[in-house]
């Protein structure tokens, strides 16, 4: 295993961000790994579970979206998040042109990815990994970030915790029942951040990650 520093040139008008990888020997895959809007990419869930993922021969590539890189408080507007997505997947074929393609995100990560690729479809992009996908804010139950999904054309993953206060349960199934392309799978007792007493959370994320790029790139 080893890690690669890189620059992600998102546009003349917003710049650079950093980005990381970290390759395993005989590397199956490579996933990008986008972060979520209270954390950068060297965040320690990240960290951990991209060093998980190694291990199971998953290359990944973690960046940041450039609010965090030039460490302002708030998320990027959609059309700037966006254009930062669609830099990681062009920098992503760039370096590693030779392995299957998946995508993934943290809560706001995931989000922009599939807005991102509901609007601009890439036959190249596997799959698309959510870590705890932000349905609707704390407090108020709704669907409405979840309409562009009906959009999406690649096989969806959600992995979501029981105890998620941006995306009640029987909402998340009810959504996911609803797009032919996704499947659902219950992180028992975990909240948003994947914090579920004791058990190991970050190794349970792993193993049905690569059960199910696996899956997809047989098919």
């Amino acid at each position: 295993m080893k890690s690669q520093s890189l620059a992600l040139e998102i546009s003349p008008a917003i710049g650079r961000v950093s980005a990381e990888c970290i390759v395993p020997e005989n590397a199956k895959c490579i996933m990008t790994l986008a972060h979520g809007a209270g954390a950068g990419m060297n965040h320690s869930f990240l960290l951990a579970l991209a060093k998980s993922l190694s291990e199971a021969a998953i290359t990944t590539m973690r960046f940041n979206f450039p609010f965090t890189e030039n460490k302002k408080g708030r998320p990027d507007p959609p059309a700037v998040a966006h254009k930062t997505i669609e830099a990681s997947i062009s920098k992503t074929k760039e370096v590693f042109p030779e392995l299957p393609l998946f995508v993934a995100g943290k809560s706001f990560g995931g989000r922009m990815t599939s807005q991102y690729l509901s609007a601009h479809h890439d036959s190249s992009v596997r799959g698309i990994i959510f870590y705890g996908f932000p349905l609707h804010p704390p407090g108020k139950p709704s669907t409405e970030r979840a309409e562009h999904l009906k959009d999406v054309t690649i096989p969806m993953l959600f992995l979501q915790g029981t105890r998620d206060a941006l995306a009640t349960w029987d909402l998340m199934e009810s959504v996911c029942a609803s797009l032919p392309l996704a499947r659902l799978v219950k992180i028992e007792g975990a909240d948003h951040s994947f914090k579920a007493g004791k058990q190991n959370v970050i190794q349970l994320l792993a193993d049905i990650t690569n059960d199910w790029t696996e899956k997809i790139d047989q098919s």
